[in-house]
């Protein structure tokens, strides 16, 4: 699952996923991915900053509900200095944006062995 409210992003995310052979999920807001519901999706790429929502909240609620808690969550945010709240919130991980796809395959199959 990615959700991101930069549809450039979310584009190119969802193009460079599916072509390592993953199934892609899209949403431009966090309501969804807040409410997500099973089947749950195996990993979840966030923004920290989405329209109207706080992407950190939406990862510390997702990580406080026993069906949600083992997604692995990756934020990813324009702002270096926000690595040490993403993983304060619970986050598995953080990347910095622009990232290398490469960074990005490697830990998403870290999460996933």
């Amino acid at each position: 699952m990615v959700a991101d409210d930069d549809a450039a992003i979310v584009d190119v995310l969802q193009i460079m996923l599916e072509d390592a052979g993953f199934t892609v999920d899209t949403y431009a807001q966090g309501q969804p991915v807040k409410n997500m519901q099973a089947p749950f999706p195996d990993l979840v790429l966030l923004d920290i900053l989405l329209s109207g929502m706080d992407g950190r909240a939406i990862c510390r609620y997702l990580k406080d509900q026993p069906a949600t808690r083992h997604i692995p969550i990756i934020l990813l945010s324009a702002h270096t200095d926000a690595e040490q709240t993403a993983i304060g919130a619970g986050a598995d991980a953080f990347l910095a944006k622009p990232f290398d796809i490469d960074d990005l395959l490697d830990l998403i199959e870290k999460f996933l062995r």
